[in-house]
C-alpha cells in the first residue's frame, strides 16, 4: 500500500519534481492561479445548500483570507507583510526583525517527527528521513506555514501578496483590535483599492465577491436571526443589489462606505448571548462549515490526493485559530473533519482504506460529544452528517454481495463499522425514542448489522433466483434439464458456504452469530419458494423429487451451519433454529409417495375386481395348470415393485411397508375373491340328524330327519347345485384355482428376496434395514393362500365325492344286498376323476388334493356304513364284503406303491378301521359294550333307562351313537328287541 502521507521538508516531500533541492534563494515552485481539481464525488453534502451565490473558489479564497487573518500575531503587534522574494534573505531571519516577532505564519516546518495526530487517527507515516543535502555541512531551507497553506489553497502569489498588505494595513489602522472583532470583509473593501489590482474588472470582481461574502454571512446565513423589518438588513440589501450593478466607492471617507460600514457594523455587532465581544459575520451555519470545510481540504497533498500532508499537527494548529471568526468549537471541527476524512475517502473511488479507518476513528471522538450536549444546531448537523455518511455506507451494505468480494474485504469492514458507528450516535444519542427505553433493550450495532445481512441475502438470492431461471431457459433443449428450483438450491447452498467463509468472520465482530443468521435468512427465502412449489404439486414427478431432494440437502446445510454459528449462544441456537420452520420437504416426498402407492394400489385392486369377473378359470396349455389372471397379479406386483425403487427418492426404506402392506392386501383380497364362491367341506358333507329307527317304508327320509325341525331335503340339495351351477366351479377350474393359489404363495419368496436386492442398491438403506424383515414381507396373502388351498382342496375332494359321485356312492353302495351293490362302480368313477385331478394339478399340490380326495372317500364309506339309512342293512356275514371293499379304496390311493405312502393311508384310515371290527362283532356283545359306555359316559342316572346318545362329529368304536348306528343297522333278532324295548323302535327294519 503507498504512504498515505507525504514528508514536507525539502527533499523528502514529494511536492517537489525534483531529486536535488532548489537553490536556497528560490522558494518552493508556486502553484497555478487555480487550485488543482479536487477529488469530486456524487455524495450530496450534509451541510445545508448555500443561498448566496459563491462559488467553491469564492469560499476558498474567502477561507484563506479568514486563515491568514486569525494566523496574525495574538499581542496585537501589526501583521508585517514579508515578500516572497525577501522571505528568503538573511534580514528576514534576523531576530529582531518584528514579521519574525509577531507573525505565527512565518514558523518554519523543518521537523519531520511523526504526526500525532496521524498516530491518533491510526495513520500510517513514511517517517523521517535524513537528507543528504546539496553537500556536506549545507543545511536545508525550511518553508513557513503560511508558505504551506498558499500552496495548498491554490491561492496565487498575487492574491497572497494583496490579503498580506491588507492585513497589514488593518492592524495599522486598529492597533489593538482582535481579529474577531473586525468584519473581515469589511475592512478589505476600505484598504484595497483599484491600483492594488491588475485592472478594473478584476477589482469589480473581487469587490462581487466580498459583498456577496457579507450577504452570506449578515443577510443569508446569520448566527443571529433578525426580523424581515429590520431596517440595517434592507439597508445592506439595498447595497449589495446596487454594487452588483454599479460599484461603489470604498474610500475611508465616502458616504457610501461609511453607509456600509454602519449597516454591517449594526448587523454584525448584535450580540448572540456570549459574553466575547465578537463580530458575527462569517461564524453562522451552514456558511461558517463551508468555510471550514475549504480550509480542512487543504490537509490533503496536492500530489497524491488520498494522502495527508506530513505537516498536518502544525497546519491543524493554524486553522483552529480561525474558530474565534468561524463560530467553530471542538464539537464542530470534530463532524466537519469526520465528514472530510469520509468525503476524501468517497470521492478517490475508495481506494485508500486508511482514510475511512481514520474518519471511524474520528467517530469516536464525535460519539463523545453527541453525548455531552444537547445544543440543537449541533444536533442538527451531527444528525444530517452522520445520516448521510450512514446511508452511503449503508447503500452498499444491504447489497454487500454486489460491493464487495475476498479482493477488498479490507474495505468491507471499515465501512461497516463506519456505518454501525453512525448508526449509534444517531440511535443512542439523538434518538428520543432509544432515550426512552432501556438501553440494554436494543443493541444497534447488532441489530444494523443484522439488518446487512438479511437484506444484502435477499438481493443475493433473487439475483440467484434470476440466474438459476436463464440457466433453466438456456438448458431447455438438452435432455432432461435440470429444474430451476434444483439449480437455485445448489446456488444457494454455495452462496450460505462463501457467506460463512468471508463475509462472516467479519460480521461476527458486531453479530456474534453472523453465519446463523445468513443461514436463517437464505432458509427463509429458499423455504418461501419450496413451500410454494410442495403446495402446488399434485403428484410425484421426476422433477419434483429432483427438486424436494436439492430443497432436503440445502436445508440441511444451512441448519449444520446455523447450529455449528450459535452452539454458544445462551439458548444454545435455539432462537435461530426457530426462525427455521422445516421445509417439510421429506415429508412431502413421503405424502407424494404415498399417493403414488396408493394409486397404484387402487388400480390393482381395481384390476382384480375386474378380471377376476372375467376369468373362467380354465385350464389352458401354455399357462401350466395357473390362472391368467393370478399370473398378471404377479407380474403387476413385480413391476409395482421395480417402479417403486427406480423413483429417485431419499426414504425407499421408509415407505416400503406402507408399499409391501398394500401389494399384500391387494393380493390377500384376489386369493378371497378367488376362492369365494367355490364352497368348502362343510358344503358337500350333510349334517348327521338324530338317529331313529323307522319302518322299511319310510326308508331314505325317516334317517336324515332331524331331532326337533329338519330342513327340506330339496332345499339343501338345491343349495349345492347352486354353488355348483357354472361351469367356473368344475373339478378343473377349481384344480386351476389351487394351482394359482400356490404359486401366489411360492412367488412371495421370490418378490421378497428381490426387495431385499432393491434395498441393497438403495442409496439410503442402513445395516437395519436389511436384518429387520418387518414391512417387507408379505403379511396376509400366505396365510391367506394356504387357507384358500385348503378350502378349495377339501371343497374339490368332498364335492367329487359327495357330490359328483353321489350316484355311486349314496345311491348305490350297499343299497338293498350288500352282495350285489359293492364298491366297483364308485371306484371306477373315483379313479376317472384322480386322473383328472393328476392331470391338471401342479405336481407340488397334487399329493395334498388326492389325500384329500381319500379323506373324503373314508368318510363317505362310514357314512354309508353309518348313517346309511332304512335302504341298508348288514348281517355279520357282510362284514367280510365291507372289510373287502375297504381295502380296495385302500389299495387305489396306495397304487401299488405309486400313489400316496402307506404311512399316510394308514393315518387317515384309522377310523374307519377301528369302526369295521363292530361289523363282525355279535350282536350281544355290541348291546353289553353299548351299555357299559354309556352308563360310564351318564353315570348312574342311566340305569333305570339309557338315554338316547347324540348325534356326535366323530365316529368312533367306544362313542355310544357309533356303537348304536351299528346296532339299527344289524339285521338280526337281537338288535330289534333291543331298540324296541329301550328306545322303542319298530322291531322289523
Amino acid at each position: 500500500m503507498a504512504h498515505l502521507f507525504r514528508d514536507l521538508s525539502l527533499g523528502n516531500s514529494k511536492r517537489h519534481s525534483t531529486s536535488t533541492p532548489p537553490p536556497l534563494t528560490q522558494p518552493r515552485p508556486p502553484p497555478s492561479l487555480t487550485m488543482p481539481p479536487r477529488p469530486t464525488t456524487n455524495l450530496p453534502s450534509p451541510f445545508p445548500q448555500l443561498a448566496a451565490q459563491l462559488s467553491d473558489s469564492d469560499l476558498r479564497v474567502t477561507s484563506y483570507e479568514i486563515f491568514v487573518a486569525a494566523c496574525r500575531t495574538s499581542t496585537g503587534k501589526p501583521l508585517t507583510y514579508v515578500p516572497n522574494n525577501s522571505a528568503d534573505s538573511p534580514n528576514h531571519h534576523n531576530s529582531n526583525s518584528p514579521s519574525h516577532n509577531s507573525s505565527a505564519l512565518q514558523r518554519s516546518l523543518t521537523s519531520a517527527a511523526a504526526s500525532k495526530m496521524k498516530k491518533a487517527l491510526g495513520l500510517k507515516s513514511p517517517g523521517s528521513k535524513k537528507s543528504s543535502g546539496s553537500g556536506p555541512g549545507k543545511p536545508r531551507k525550511a518553508i513557513t506555514v503560511g508558505e504551506l497553506m498558499r500552496t495548498q489553497m491554490g491561492v496565487s502569489d498575487t492574491v497572497d501578496s494583496r490579503v498580506r498588505r491588507a492585513l497589514l494595513r488593518i492592524s495599522a489602522a486598529q492597533v489593538g483590535r482582535k481579529i474577531e472583532s473586525t468584519v473581515l470583509p469589511l475592512e478589505l473593501l476600505q484598504q484595497l483599492k483599484v491600483s492594488d489590482f491588475t485592472d478594473q474588472d478584476e477589482y469589480d470582481a473581487w469587490q462581487k465577491r466580498t459583498l456577496r461574502v457579507l450577504e452570506a454571512g449578515l443577510l443569508l446565513h446569520p448566527r443571529v436571526p433578525f426580523d424581515k423589518s429590520n431596517a440595517s438588513a434592507q439597508r445592506l440589501r439595498q447595497i449589495i443589489n446596487g454594487a452588483l450593478d454599479r460599484p461603489i466607492e470604498t474610500g475611508r471617507n465616502n458616504e457610501s462606505m461609511q453607509v456600509l460600514r454602519s449597516v454591517v457594523m449594526s448587523l454584525a455587532s448584535r450580540s448572540d448571548g456570549s459574553l466575547n465581544e465578537s463580530c458575527h459575520w462569517a461564524d453562522g451555519f451552514p456558511f461558517n462549515l463551508k468555510l471550514y470545510e475549504m480550509l480542512l481540504e487543504a490537509l490533503f497533498d496536492l500530489n497524491c490526493e488520498t494522502a495527508i500532508i506530513e505537516e498536518v499537527d502544525e497546519l491543524m494548529d493554524h486553522i483552529k485559530k480561525t474558530w474565534v471568526i468561524l463560530g467553530m468549537n471542538q464539537m464542530l471541527h470534530n463532524i466537519c473533519f469526520t465528514w472530510v476524512l469520509f468525503n476524501r475517502f468517497v470521492a478517490t473511488d475508495q481506494v485508500e482504506t486508511e482514510l475511512l479507518y481514520a474518519a471511524d476513528c474520528q467517530l469516536v471522538e464525535v460519539a463523545k460529544d453527541a453525548k455531552a450536549t444537547e445544543d440543537a444546531e449541533y444536533s442538527k448537523i451531527l444528525s444530517s452528517t452522520l445520516t448521510t455518511i450512514m446511508s452511503w455506507a449503508e447503500k452498499r451494505l444491504l447489497a454487500y454481495h454486489d460491493t464487495f468480494d475476498s479482493e477488498n474485504l479490507d474495505t468491507m469492514q471499515g465501512i461497516v463499522s463506519l456505518g454501525v458507528s453512525a448508526a449509534k450516535i444517531l440511535v443512542e444519542d439523538i434518538s428520543n425514542e432509544y432515550r426512552r427505553k432501556r438501553r440494554g433493550e436494543v443493541d444497534v450495532a447488532r441489530s444494523r448489522v443484522e439488518t446487512y445481512i438479511r437484506s444484502s441475502l435477499r438481493t443475493a438470492f433473487a439475483q440467484r433466483m434470476e440466474k438459476a431461471d436463464s440457466s433453466r431457459r438456456a438448458s431447455k433443449n438438452q435432455s432432461n434439464p435440470l429444474p430451476v428450483l434444483a439449480i437455485l438450491a445448489k446456488d444457494v447452498g454455495e452462496l450460505a458456504i462463501n457467506e460463512r467463509q468471508v463475509f462472516s468472520p467479519i460480521l461476527k465482530r458486531w453479530h456474534p452469530f453472523a453465519a446463523g443468521v445468513a443461514a436463517a435468512t437464505l432458509h427463509a427465502c429458499y423455504g418461501n419458494e419450496i413451500k410454494q412449489f410442495i403446495s402446488g404439486i399434485a403428484e410425484l414427478t421426476p422433477e419434483a423429487v429432483q427438486v424436494l431432494r436439492a430443497a432436503d440437502k440445502l436445508e440441511k446445510d444451512l441448519v449444520q451451519i446455523a447450529v455449528e454459528d450459535s452452539v454458544e449462544s445462551d439458548d444454545g441456537g435455539k432462537t435461530i433454529i426457530r426462525e427455521m420452520p422445516p421445509y417439510e420437504a421429506e415429508a412431502a416426498i413421503a405424502n407424494l409417495i404415498k399417493v403414488w402407492i396408493k394409486t397404484r394400489i387402487d388400480r390393482l385392486k381395481e384390476w382384480v375386481d375386474r378380471n377376476l369377473q372375467q376369468e373362467d378359470w380354465n385350464p389352458q396349455p401354455n399357462q401350466e395348470g395357473y390362472a391368467a389372471s393370478a399370473l398378471e397379479v404377479l407380474r403387476i406386483i413385480d413391476e409395482t415393485l421395480d417402479a417403486y425403487f427406480q423413483l429417485p427418492i431419499p426414504v425407499h426404506p421408509a415407505l416400503l411397508p406402507d408399499l409391501m402392506a398394500g401389494l399384500d392386501k391387494c393380493l390377500q383380497y384376489y386369493v378371497t375373491k378367488a376362492k369365494s364362491g367355490c364352497g368348502s367341506r362343510n358344503t358337500y358333507v350333510p349334517t348327521m340328524p338324530a338317529l331313529t329307527r323307522c319302518t322299511t317304508k319310510s326308508k331314505f327320509q325317516g334317517v336324515w330327519k332331524k331331532k326337533e325341525k329338519s330342513p327340506n331335503p330339496q332345499k339343501r340339495n338345491y343349495q349345492v347345485a347352486t354353488m355348483n351351477g357354472g361351469n367356473s366351479f368344475g373339478v378343473s377350474q377349481l384344480c386351476v384355482r389351487i394351482n394359482s393359489m400356490h404359486q401366489i404363495k411360492t412367488e412371495l419368496d421370490v418378490l421378497e428376496k428381490r426387495v431385499i436386492t432393491h434395498l441393497r442398491n438403495c442409496e439410503s438403506a442402513h445395516a437395519e434395514d436389511f436384518s429387520n424383515s418387518l414391512g417387507k414381507k408379505f403379511e396376509l396373502t400366505p396365510s391367506a393362500c394356504v387357507e384358500a388351498v385348503q378350502q378349495l382342496s377339501e371343497a374339490v375332494a368332498y364335492k367329487i365325492v359327495f357330490h359328483d359321485l353321489s350316484h355311486v356312492l349314496w345311491d348305490g353302495l350297499y343299497v338293498g344286498e350288500p352282495s350285489c351293490s359293492r364298491i366297483e362302480p364308485f371306484l371306477q368313477e373315483l379313479e376317472r376323476n384322480l386322473l383328472i385331478i393328476s392331470d391338471t394339478m401342479h405336481e407340488r399340490v397334487r399329493t395334498r388334493i388326492v389325500t384329500d380326495i381319500m379323506k373324503a372317500s373314508f368318510d363317505g364309506f362310514l357314512l354309508v356304513l353309518l348313517a346309511g339309512g332304512p335302504s341298508r342293512s348288514f348281517s355279520r356275514q357282510d362284514s367280510q364284503i365291507i372289510e373287502d371293499d375297504f381295502k380296495t379304496l385302500k389299495d387305489l390311493f396306495w397304487a401299488n406303491g405309486d400313489g400316496l405312502p402307506s404311512e399316510l393311508i394308514d393315518k387317515f384310515s384309522a377310523t374307519v378301521r377301528g369302526v369295521l371290527p363292530l361289523f363282525r362283532t355279535d350282536t350281544e356283545s355290541l348291546i353289553e359294550r353299548f351299555r357299559h359306555v354309556t352308563l360310564e359316559t351318564y353315570g348312574s342316572s342311566a340305569r333305570s333307562r339309557l338315554p338316547l346318545p347324540p348325534t356326535s362329529a366323530q365316529w368312533n368304536p367306544t362313542e355310544p351313537n357309533t356303537l348304536l348306528r351299528v346296532l339299527c343297522c344289524r339285521n338280526d333278532e337281537a338288535a330289534s328287541k333291543f331298540l324296541k324295548k329301550t328306545y322303542n323302535l319298530p322291531k322289523k327294519l
